[in-house]
């Protein structure tokens, strides 16, 4: 199968990338480079030994990305591309309305346009904001506490009322919880731009000395240590995923709506000590205020995943840390070193 990666050259999109090559798919890479490095597409050449297309194009660009689909002649997408920190789109929400929202849109035309309509998003638990019972369901209630998580709850409605007047559609919406570690190679992994927004990164960076100590952010939630909990999954258990949903929606057409995640929660305090047996050193940290946006706790119930997909986790915290880290050794720069 022919399928177009839009934020192919992100952190999971490249992973899911590698992933689909190794399962004998096609792949072409739409990526604006905003927040990745062009090293990626080598580094995905190498571990996969086949090579993605790539286009270095904004998905917002209608013209260009009509031109890509004309180029690659897509069977299918997957769509990563977009903004992704809660404290950022707190601080600059019309932005994240304007790169995640209307760049969609502009994607879901021009496959229309092509009749290409099958689709598997990248959603995210934040859809389902402060959510008061854990593990959550999908059939939880939709309420975003940051407008990251309120794009991607307008999109999901989006491409709900898309298969309510076209029954051709066949969407996946993958609400995904944390991800964390890197591809067991060592060779890509998770590089953001500046001092990292979420906690994975930033734990390795300050194990590594690039950071001199990690900011917890507020020690009063109503959690076992106070420290929030999240479910963390290991980058290569969500790309499978992510293949999974396409395996899916080659036999469904409509929409499927599913969580990815391990349906266990760990606490932020819990990630220092799991981080700390994997590189050998302590993590120096600091409590501070909370930070806006954020909420106690979230973890999945990914019964679905597993009943509809025939998917389920296979690697552990242990392992997430100890990828991590590998990914930090081998990379003390990231792509840009």
């Amino acid at each position: 199968m022919r399928v177009l990666v839009t934020g192919g050259a992100g952190y999971i999109g490249s992973h899911t990338c590698v992933a689909l090559l190794d399962a004998g798919h096609d792949v072409a890479i739409l990526d604006n480079l905003s927040n990745s490095h062009i090293e990626v597409i080598e580094r995905i050449k190498l571990i996969a030994k086949r090579s993605p297309s790539f286009f270095n194009v904004d998905v917002r660009d209608r013209a260009a990305v009509e031109l890509v689909f004309d180029s690659f002649k897509p069977d299918a997408v997957m769509h990563f591309a977009g903004l992704k920190a809660v404290g950022e789109s707190v601080l600059n929400p019309l932005r994240y309305y304007e790169w995640n929202v209307s760049g969609s849109i502009v994607l879901f035309q021009v496959m229309e346009q092509h009749n290409v309509k099958t689709l598997v998003f990248s959603s995210s638990a934040n859809v389902y904001g402060n959510a008061t019972d854990v593990p959550i369901q999908e059939n939880a209630p939709i309420a975003p506490t940051n407008p990251y998580g309120q794009s991607k709850a307008m999109i999901e409605q989006i491409l709900a009322d898309l298969v309510g007047v076209d029954t051709g559609w066949r969407i996946a919406r993958l609400r995904y919880f944390n991800p964390m570690g890197a591809h067991e190679s060592g060779m890509i992994g998770e590089d953001p731009n500046g001092i990292p927004s979420n906690l994975p990164p930033y734990i390795s960076q300050v194990a590594a000395g690039k950071l001199k100590e990690l900011q917890i952010f507020g020690d009063d939630y109503p959690t076992s240590d106070g420290t929030g909990v999240r479910d963390y999954i290991h980058v290569m258990d969500l790309a499978l995923g992510h293949l999974a949903a396409l395996d899916y929606l080659m036999h469904k057409k409509g929409l499927l709506t599913v969580n990815l995640g391990t349906g266990r929660g760990y606490s932020v305090l819990e990630m220092v000590s799991a981080f700390k047996n994997a590189c050998g050193k302590p993590i120096p940290y600091r409590i501070v205020e909370r930070r806006p946006g954020d909420v106690a706790q979230s973890f999945a119930d990914p019964s679905d995943a597993v009943r509809l997909l025939g998917w389920k986790t296979h690697l552990g915290l242990a392992d997430m840390c100890r990828d991590a880290w590998r990914w930090q050794l081998k990379n003390p720069n990231g792509y840009s070193a």
